[in-house]
């Protein structure tokens, strides 16, 4: 390397002991020292027993000792006394826990759970009481000792409890707990009087609703009223207050409502919206709409909410009958008020006079069928027939119905020309839902058999993957790609299902009729996910085989590169060694490292490949691979080499065909093209380009663009002098094409 040459090899045979990537995985599993494991002991007699005791007490209280303020070793020291039985030992070892840290909740309650396993209430009681009493604002001490009494049946103990929180004015679930406990034994005086306390202290208004709704659900309306009326006048005429009470006024007039008092509730909506600016008042609004149309007359329901917005669907169809997003508006608009009716408890005869409104304008929807014969038409009216359908299905169950629909969109739909997919899905799923899986089959059946469509065979094979009938899967995966055999896709699909049932042999036989046909789109997806399947697999021979398969095919760059990276890079080992890990849960997948110089080997015959080929920028691409790979797995002999094999960017003049002129153009040229091509050249160009670096090295200039050639001339020991089977005129073309060489350089630079 003194010279900068590459360093001769003198002995070029093979080395007498062969060490492969095998043995060194083989060598380096027998040297690991096998993992310790706490031998497992037995007691046999009681001084054993004494023995161990004492020893595990001397490990606790030395760790104790070194770490006194985490309480996990507290915990763990505890735990495992009281499993010995020692419940007195464990009470001494939490209350030493308790004097390190007495606000620990986490303490408290293990040891509150310690007496419980071992069923000394009392001692529970006395802990909780401890608990909350130090810690009166941790609410999960107090519903755990409210738990507790609850459940041992002393139900004025509980209260007693309740009543000692109250006093520290918890949280609004604390007090709906205790009302909820009353409620349980059907002490409701008792709940009546916990709500008082509860607005006494947070006036809310959500807090006065939940109470009032209390006192109307146990019957004592005038209570209720009462309650009401105590808010109202709580929160007074301000108009900051009226906004921020609108819960209470929409609520009391909802009860009076229920209770057929419309006037009291007009009432209260009227009263509550003058005092309130229209801007500030939306959902009161909405909320009186909703009262007047259920109790208003029917002039006041059709001013104030449907009438106008009925009057302009109705001209806007009157207009343009086709225009879809009008029926869709329009039937939204009387599904909601089909919706507001039931939820405001509308009479019988009222919601069907709406479910017939909703069913009057999708039949004048589907009327309009979309004129010609062109699918785009047809796309926004199916959609019409769908969510009548739905409608029919899930607002009025009327399943009978709703079949009649579907039919009946079929029956209108030109299936010879096109058809919809969505459809005939749609009243498969229906059937389904309907538990008629023999029609739902014949519906799909008759839409693949009248109108194939890949999204069909898609739905169908959804369908009876969801219903785990495999084999029906299977049947239709080989209908599918027996009617496109060309789609990449299902020929994937189909092998992904098989290998979810681990039939491994069944996917690679489907592969393997894949990649066999003549015609396929996007072959190179269907090749891609059966190298990858068989890598997942860990076949690396066959995948190897499959990648040679694929170069005589194809030969591309891509192909090239990736046959390379595969040989590199480690894959997951073989099904049966990692059936083999299974029993080891935390073990990590095992991995069979790559061989580099295999895939040395493959991007030197890549490399040839494309150069017969002719292929110049396919072999830029792949040099700059190649000198990546050898960067990170080769040596700075490898990197070398590689950089000596790039090309430079040369000008070279032609002559044009059309006009005859000499012209100027961009070509990549390659050293060892050029030394095969015309040697004479080839010598000239060395001497050359290495006189051009030295020249930018000595100006300072980057002479990156002819390391090529560069490294060529640097890594060559022949003289630049004349050969014999080169005469003079070869020699003094070769010194033209140097010149231009040269002066291009110059131009570049």
């Amino acid at each position: 390397m003194q010279d900068g040459r590459a360093p001769r090899i003198k002995n070029r045979a093979p080395a007498a002991v062969q060490i492969t990537a095998e043995q060194l995985l083989r060598d380096a599993q027998e040297r690991q020292e096998s993992q310790f494991r706490a031998p497992k002991q037995r007691v046999e007699d009681f001084e054993e027993l004494h023995e161990y005791r004492g020893r595990k007490r001397e490990e606790f209280e030395k760790r104790i000792r070194q770490t006194r303020s985490s309480i996990k070793e507290w915990l763990q020291y505890a735990n495992w006394e009281a499993s010995q039985g020692e419940y007195a030992r464990a009470r001494s070892v939490f209350e030493r826990a308790l004097d390190v840290d007495p606000r620990s909740v986490q303490l408290w309650l293990s040891y509150t759970e310690m007496e419980l396993k071992g069923r000394n209430v009392q001692h529970a009681r006395n802990l909780f009481d401890r608990a909350v009493t130090l810690l009166p604002r941790v609410d999960q001490l107090w519903y755990k000792y409210v738990y507790l009494e609850e459940l041992l049946g002393n139900v004025p103990g509980a209260r007693q409890v309740f009543e000692r929180w109250m006093q520290w004015e918890p949280d609004d679930k604390a007090w709906q707990a205790y009302i909820k406990l009353e409620q349980r034994y059907n002490e409701l005086d008792r709940a009546s009087a916990i709500y008082e306390r509860w607005v006494a202290v947070r006036p809310e208004p959500r807090v006065w609703v939940k109470w009032g709704k209390f006192e109307e659900e146990r019957g004592k309306l005038d209570k209720a009223r009462e309650v009401f009326q105590t808010a109202l006048e709580f929160f007074g005429d301000d108009e900051e207050q009226i906004e921020k009470a609108q819960a209470v006024f929409t609520a009391f007039a909802k009860m009076e409502t229920r209770l057929k008092e419309y006037e009291r509730a007009r009432v209260i909506y009227k009263f509550a919206l003058s005092r309130l600016p229209r801007s500030k008042s939306a959902a009161l609004y909405a909320a009186y709409t909703k009262f007047e149309k259920q109790h208003g007359t029917r002039s006041t329901l059709e001013s104030t909410v449907l009438g106008k917005r009925r009057i302009q669907y109705e001209e806007e169809v009157a207009h343009d009958g086709r225009n879809y997003d009008v029926w869709f508006d329009y039937a939204r608009l009387e599904e909601g008020a089909l919706r507001d009716l039931r939820e405001e408890g509308a009479t019988g005869e009222e919601e069907e006079r709406a479910t017939n409104r909703v069913r009057e304008v999708y039949e004048r929807a589907v009327a309009q069928v979309p004129p010609g014969g062109e699918k785009r038409h047809w796309r926004r009216y199916i959609f019409l027939w769908l969510y009548y359908a739905l409608f029919e299905e899930i607002e009025t169950k009327d399943f009978e119905r709703a079949r009649q629909i579907y039919e009946t969109a079929i029956r209108v739909v030109p299936h010879k020309q096109f058809t919809f997919a969505k459809l005939w899905i749609m009243f498969a799923r229906f059937e389904v839902r309907r538990l008629n899986l023999t029609a739902a089959r014949k519906i799909l059946g008759t839409a693949i058999g009248m109108c194939p469509k890949e999204a069909l065979f898609k739905g169908y094979i959804q369908l009876e993957f969801d219903l785990r009938e495999f084999d029906r899967v299977r049947t239709l995966y080989e209908k599918y790609i027996e009617w496109d055999p060309t789609n990449s896709a299902a020929w994937i699909k189909y092998a992904e299902l098989e290998t979810q049932l681990e039939d491994l042999a069944r996917v690679r036989a489907i592969y393997e009729l894949g990649i066999s046909q003549t015609a396929l789109s996007m072959p190179e997806l269907l090749w891609k996910a059966y190298i990858d399947f068989e890598t997942e697999e860990g076949e690396r021979d066959k995948v190897r085989a499959l990648y040679e398969r694929l170069i005589k095919i194809s030969g591309h760059v891509k192909v090239w590169i990736s046959y390379a990276t595969f040989e590199a890079e480690p894959i997951p080992a073989s099904r049966a060694v990692r059936e083999e890990a299974e029993d080891d849960e935390e073990a990590e997948i095992p991995m069979v490292d790559g061989d580099p110089v295999r895939a040395r080997q493959v991007f030197e015959r890549a490399y040839k490949d494309l150069k017969s080929k002719g292929l110049k920028h396919e072999r830029v691409v792949l040099l700059e691979i190649w000198k990546a790979f050898e960067e990170k797995y080769g040596t700075a002999e490898d990197v070398v080499k590689v950089q000596g094999m790039m090309p430079i960017t040369s000008k070279r003049r032609i002559v044009d065909k059309e006009t005859g002129q000499t012209v100027e153009d961009w070509d990549i040229v390659f050293a060892d093209d050029e030394r095969e091509s015309n040697p004479t050249t080839f010598k000239f160009l060395q001497m050359a380009h290495a006189w051009k670096a030295s020249q930018a090295k000595s100006g300072g200039a980057s002479a990156t663009a002819l390391s090529g050639f560069a490294a060529a001339a640097a890594n060559s020991n022949v003289q630049p002098s004349g050969s014999g089977g080169s005469g003079q005129g070869s020699s003094d073309g070769a010194r033209a094409q140097i010149e231009d060489d040269v002066a291009s350089s110059d131009e570049e630079d």
